[in-house]
């Protein structure tokens, strides 16, 4: 192969098609919410799917660590909590719906 040939060469497609029979209610939902994302359906159901394949195999999945490793995940998820300003802070703002009721 020649130089200008590797360079106008294109890259061979690396996707897989996967064809599915869904019940006409199945779509509309789908098809909603993928809407309500901004989504084709394709997309939408290619990232559900692929974090719902993630989320078993994060469930599965063996986590080794050395001892002292434990006993300092052992130690820190047994501390007492402490607080986050962030989020006190955000506790105690009035929320949206809340704002200007006094004002009716």
């Amino acid at each position: 192969m020649t130089r200008t040939t590797a360079m106008t060469a294109s890259p061979k497609r690396k996707d897989h098609p996967l064809s599915m029979r869904l019940p006409e209610g199945d779509i509309a939902i789908i098809d909603r919410a993928a809407d309500l994302r901004g989504r084709s359906r394709t997309d939408f159901v290619r990232e559900a799917a692929v974090r719902a394949a993630e989320e078993v195999l994060m469930e599965s999945t063996l986590v080794r660590m050395s001892p002292e490793g434990f006993e300092a995940f052992v130690q820190a998820v047994s501390a007492p909590a402490a607080p986050v300003p962030e989020m006190v802070a955000s506790l105690r703002r009035k929320a949206p719906w809340e704002k200007d009721a006094t004002t009716r």
